[in-house]
């Protein structure tokens, strides 16, 4: 089929498992993927199924594999690029002890704050251990319980049992490479939101064993640490006869989503922004410094490019509003819509959404749906339609939920100009969200900026996984990667949208300043 080396990417989001070949000029040969569950307990809780991932990638490779028969003796390389911020406890043998405790999920939050209490407090944390974490990480375990420290004393504190079992906690994209390698392994970018490593080298991240102390996990539960580009073994001898794969095909340790899509998205030169939109979103940019924003929480922390740090602007829940709409309010099976299949309707919004005229007649959406993370962290915030009339139609709102978000991310846009000291003139659009030209007209208008929409916008995360196995196997080198992206279109503000649009955002920030305290009332933990 080729004689190209291909790699084998794997890209595991929230939603879906998906598998790509794809060559190390960044072609896409073929691409299959399953879906997954999302699990909300009844305490608060979001988790998925490990041994769920896992049969998903065996049964999409499978697929792939057997649909390109010729390419298998190609692929020289696995590496995967994964959500981030999850918790898989895992024993000796490598068994997941429990669902993996996803990025969306807060109960730890309480137990955080307790092991973070001091003499001297800010927000619930000890100034001192505040300025030890900020120092040696470039930033400090969110208020919101969402990252993998509040998931670990969760589990220490809640789950002692468990605790007790667990020889490592693995980030999402540790416990795929363990079941691709067996071996523990957390890459550079995977162990950072531990807060337990001294990040001032970016090419040299390791183990402070003060902030190991401050977290009150013991030392030996955390994997041992390599650079994104490492090859970290080769693939399983069971794993290869599996998929009908060469024995040597080498495994590189790859990264979590944010830093795999800023590769994807061509975005790899010092400042050059990447906006990503999937369930969540964020704005991303390469920065030759470590620095942290403690106003607007933000940091930059290692990534996979060597000697440079990734800042990253972090919305909760972006594309994840669009399902939601189309899951819980127009498609959701109840008494009003007995077993009706529910199409994939995303391309119909697009075209629905186009049909209403910037500013959604007035409508106004809130995208928080989970809480958010910048450029404020409440996790007490939640979404909300504003200023709905009898004049307005659901084609209102569609087109509104697409603005909510993009207003939100005009939000983040400011501090993160402020944070790289430099004016922002254009951005990379990438994810499942970037496929919409509507909505990359809608990204433009509301942020002023030029959006330029990457070719195959759904392919970023595993086309970075790819060229960071390529950069791994000495194939490229990152400094290649802008001309082999390709940009599909470009798209430039609407001088006459302007006026509304920086309106409708100064409204939109209005609604935060005067809605925060009653979201806390409604919302903040008994």
């Amino acid at each position: 089929m080729t004689n190209e080396i291909l790699i084998l990417a794997i890209d595991l989001g929230t939603s879906s498992m998906k598998v790509a070949l794809i060559t190390v000029g960044g072609k896409v040969i073929g691409w299959e993927s399953e879906p997954l569950r999302l699990i909300l307990t009844p305490d608060g809780g979001a988790e998925q199924s490990p041994t769920e991932w896992w049969e998903a990638f065996l049964s999409a490779a499978k697929r792939l594999v057997t649909k390109h028969p010729r390419a298998a003796g190609a692929i020289r390389a696995v590496c995967a690029s994964t959500q981030g911020e999850g918790t898989v406890p895992v024993d000796r043998d490598g068994n997941a002890l429990l669902n993996c405790i996803l990025w969306m999920d807060m109960r730890g939050a309480a137990f955080l704050k307790k092991q973070l209490r001091g003499l001297v407090n800010v927000d619930g944390a000890d100034i001192f251990k505040i300025l030890r974490f900020v120092r040696l990480t470039g930033g400090m375990p969110s208020p919101t319980g969402k990252d993998p420290a509040a998931h670990m004393l969760f589990i220490r504190d809640a789950m002692p049992e468990t605790y007790a079992r667990t020889y490592k906690f693995l980030n999402v994209l540790d416990y795929i490479n363990l079941r691709l390698t067996g071996e523990f392994v957390a890459s550079f970018d995977s162990i950072a939101t531990a807060w337990a490593t001294d990040n001032r080298n970016p090419d040299a991240i390791r183990y402070d064993d003060s902030l190991i102390r401050i977290l009150g996990i013991d030392r030996g539960k955390f994997p041992d640490l390599a650079p994104c580009t490492n090859v970290i073994g080769t693939l399983r001898r069971e794993v290869a006869e599996t998929l009908g794969l060469p024995m040597n095909v080498k495994v590189v340790a790859g990264a979590i989503d944010n830093s795999a899509a800023a590769i994807g998205s061509g975005a790899v030169e010092d400042y050059a922004p990447h906006l990503y939109i999937g369930t969540s979103s964020w704005m991303a940019a390469h920065v030759p410094f470590k620095k942290t924003d403690g106003a607007s929480s933000l940091a930059s922390i290692p990534c996979a490019v060597a000697g440079r740090y990734l800042l990253t602007a972090l919305q909760a829940t972006a594309g994840g509003n669009l399902t939601f709409l189309r899951d819980n309010i127009l498609y959701h099976q109840d008494e009003l819509l007995q077993e009706a299949d529910v199409p994939d309707i995303f391309k119909i919004l697009d075209q629905i959404a186009g049909r209403v005229p910037a500013g959604s007649n007035g409508v106004i959406y809130t995208p928080w749906i989970w809480g958010e993370r910048a450029p404020v962290e409440d996790k007490t915030l939640r979404a909300g339609l504003y200023n709905l009339s009898l004049h307005n139609t659901r084609e209102d709102i569609l087109r509104a939920f697409l603005e909510g978000v993009a207003f939100n991310t005009r939000w983040l846009l400011s501090p993160v100009e402020k944070f790289i000291g430099k004016k922002v003139k254009s951005i990379n659009i990438v994810g499942g969200g970037a496929q919409s030209d509507i909505w990359c007209r809608i990204f433009a208008d509301v942020l002023n900026v030029e959006i330029r929409q990457v070719a195959d916008p759904i392919y970023a995360n595993a086309r970075g996984a790819a060229w960071i196995a390529a950069v791994g196997l000495g194939e490229i080198s990152f400094a290649d990667v802008p001309r082999l992206t390709t940009i599909r279109k470009t798209h430039m503000p609407t001088r006459e949208n302007q006026a509304l649009y920086d309106e409708r955002f100064a409204v939109f920030v209005q609604i935060y300043k005067q809605m925060k305290s009653v979201y806390r009332r409604l919302n903040a933990p008994v």
